[in-house]
């Protein structure tokens, strides 16, 4: 047996005792090259600096390397390096610092030295006090939170607005009701499970909202206070409070949930807290705020827009149709939406030109967003350009909420683009003086023969159609351009001592040749398989001749045409594109991986190319990109294996050896050989 006295036992069970135990979770919204690349980045420096560390990956393949009891239990901190929603509960008691995943892979090691003096979450991980205590460079919670109501509101929408819309056109007859669906039949049930949908619209939003940001006890408070933004009769008004209130009590109950948290009781009441307390005493005060606080407010909006509207009637028509046409546009659903609809709908029978003005312009939300995603793709993640058709389709029907993601998602883009839409279309229909004779607007009313003056009517619609997505994407095109060029001066004023180039070594003198169809079949037949077969000697070129961003992946998608495996070089460049828009792919240490997902290619296809004078690619640490991956793979067959893929070629890049070594193959069979390394 060894004795307690031995230096050297004793000094190992010192050692052993004293080294410290991190834990890190990594994630990015896309769940791709940054979530690996600041996984690897993380452990690298705890190796080197001597510290156990264990990294989590949530990426877009599910969670690997999970974090267990055991690993929480024996840990001293946790770095969170993500851009989206990480469960804190588990860390209850830990030290957590909570950043963006860029801090993950440009300062790991100022990220292990700032943990170990976090501040200690708490028993309901995850408010958004810790998040903002923690410091780092992570998207708001208020912008977290918005977006997490917006994911789970679009497919009530989407369900809700199709259902609503093909029973209508299928069992649906025009009477001075509006459009009616007779009781008992097919389509009536179908109309009432879209009808359903839709009222499930608002709580999920408001609810996912307060989730978001007060986690499962703000939950209950934040759907109730969508039940009642949805629901007037409840304050006494006959317009509900539509989106915009629906984002004012999901925000109200995750406020006031992280406002009661704070509240120091009995420890023996501490257990019933996060069940019953917080929830009771939340949703007691979101709905009786909204009731008696807010109600008032929307009632008031309500009865005096109408008035308001009462003393136009004998005015222009231009004027008060473009007013009617602002007024629809606005809220869709709200005080003040519905306050125009409700007045043209009282004037049917008198005045039938002021419903043909909102009839032109009930459709011109959904439609112009949904014009908006396709006129300019690039601006759109895959979601909302898949909410877009569903728009284009629930606006010929009428359903103005086909545009509430957009504008939930946007307000202040969205809303503008709106309203500068409806009201082209209301004043045309107004100065072509286009009646409707039923409660209802869109092409559909046109369809059942319920307007005068159709030409124009359409003229109307298809107007405030194309100033709503024009406007749209010049607003969108704007605030993306601003905010890419605030993350630019970010990363520029952070990357201080830029790491030194990796070694280059006698690549420069030989990557000017091209590569003939012989040694390309030569290569192809000796080089081992890499990344699945994916990437081969066709895919491959030493040099890049591209001096900008766009061009390289011009130059790339041309190399992924070689293998006759895209359908449409133009799409494959215009997908990839769209994927830099939604945050750039240049992973810092001179990297960068653009990818993109689409059908213009036919099966999965991997090129490389170096570059040796950099590209600006607007990476993470302000390097140029030198060393360039492109991946590319059909919408079909995006399923885990070439996210595998990624994840092992992010991980391999961070080795320093392995980049120099690809930076100094002299040839394509040269690289080959390195890229087989990564496995």
């Amino acid at each position: 047996m060894t004795s307690p006295a031995d230096p050297h036992a004793g000094g190992g069970a010192v050692e052993q005792q004293k080294k410290l135990k991190l834990l890190a979770v990594t994630a990015c919204p896309t769940g791709i090259a940054h979530t690996y690349m600041a996984a690897e980045k993380l452990q690298q420096a705890a190796d080197a600096a001597g510290i156990d560390m264990k990294v989590e990956t949530q990426g877009s393949i599910g969670a690997e390397n999970v974090l267990t009891d055991n690993d929480v239990r024996d840990a001293d901190g946790v770095i969170i390096a993500a851009d989206k929603d990480v469960d804190r509960a588990r860390f209850a008691g830990k030290r957590v610092l909570s950043v963006g995943v860029s801090e993950g892979i440009s300062h790991p090691e100022q990220l292990i030295e700032r943990v170990q003096s976090a501040p200690v979450a708490g028993s309901e991980g995850g408010a958004a006090q810790e998040a903002a205590a923690s410091g780092g460079k992570e998207r708001s919670a208020a912008y977290k939170a918005l977006m997490n109501g917006v994911s789970f509101m679009i497919p009530f929408v989407v369900v809700g607005g199709l259902l609503i819309a093909v029973s209508l056109a299928i069992g649906g007859h025009a009477t001075p009701d509006g459009i009616q669906i007779p009781k008992d039949t097919f389509w009536f049930n179908v109309n009432a499970l879209g009808t359903l949908g839709f009222k499930l619209m608002l709580p999920i939003f408001s609810g996912y909202i307060a989730f978001a940001l007060g986690d499962r006890p703000a939950l209950v408070p934040g759907m109730i206070g969508g039940f009642l933004a949805a629901d007037a009769s409840i304050y006494g008004s006959d317009a509900n409070a539509g989106f915009l209130g629906a984002i004012v009590t999901g925000f109200l109950a995750g406020y006031i949930v992280l406002a009661i948290r704070k509240i120091k009781v009995p420890k023996a009441i501490q257990p019933i807290m996060p069940i019953i307390v917080v929830p009771i005493a939340s949703t007691l005060a979101v709905g009786l705020a909204f009731i008696y606080i807010l109600g008032g407010p929307i009632s008031w909006v309500f009865t005096h827009l109408t008035d308001f509207l009462g003393g136009m009637t004998g005015s222009s028509a231009v004027l008060l149709g473009a007013l009617i046409g602002l007024m629809i546009a606005f809220d869709m659903g709200g005080p003040v939406n519905k306050t125009a609809f409700l007045f043209a709908v009282g004037l049917i029978g008198t005045n039938n030109a002021v419903m043909g003005m909102a009839a032109a312009a009930i459709p011109v939300m959904p439609l112009g967003q949904g014009l908006a995603t396709m006129i300019r793709r690039r601006l759109y993640t895959d979601a909302e350009r898949e909410a877009g058709i569903a728009a284009l389709f629930m606006g010929c029907f009428g359903i103005s909420e086909g545009a509430i993601p957009f504008a939930a998602a946007r307000p202040a883009q969205v809303i503008p683009a709106n309203m500068l839409g409806g009201a082209v279309a209301g004043a045309i229909a107004g100065l072509a003086g286009v009646e409707d004779s039923v409660p209802h607007g869109g092409p559909i009313v046109a369809v059942f023969g319920a307007i005068s003056g159709l030409a124009m009517f359409f003229v109307a619609i298809v107007a405030g159609t194309v100033v709503t997505a024009v406007t749209t994407n010049a607003l969108v095109g704007v605030s993306n351009r601003r905010a890419a060029a605030k993350q630019a001066g970010s990363a520029e004023s952070e990357a201080g001592a830029t790491p030194a180039p990796v070694a280059r070594g006698a690549a420069t003198g030989a990557t000017a040749t091209a590569t003939t169809t012989a040694t390309a079949t030569a290569v192809a037949t000796e080089a081992p398989e890499v990344l699945s077969g994916y990437l081969t000697g066709r895919t491959v070129k030493v040099q890049l001749d591209a001096q900008d961003k766009e061009a390289a992946i011009r130059e790339l998608a041309g190399l992924a045409a070689g293998t006759g495996k895209v359908a449409d070089v133009d799409e494959l460049v215009r997908t990839a594109l769209r994927r830099e828009e939604q945050g750039t792919t240049g992973l810092g240490e001179e990297i960068a991986i653009p990818h993109a997902k689409t059908d213009a290619v036919t099966a999965p296809v991997v090129c490389f190319a170096r570059s040796d004078e950099g590209i600006e690619w607007g990476s993470l640490d302000g390097t140029k990109a030198r060393l360039v991956f492109m991946i590319s793979v059909p919408e079909a067959a995006a399923g885990d294996e070439h996210l595998r893929i990624l994840a092992l070629l992010s991980r391999k890049l961070m080795d320093t050896d392995f980049r120099a070594r690809l930076q100094a193959a002299p040839d394509d069979a040269a690289i080959l050989r390195v890229l087989a390394e990564v496995q």
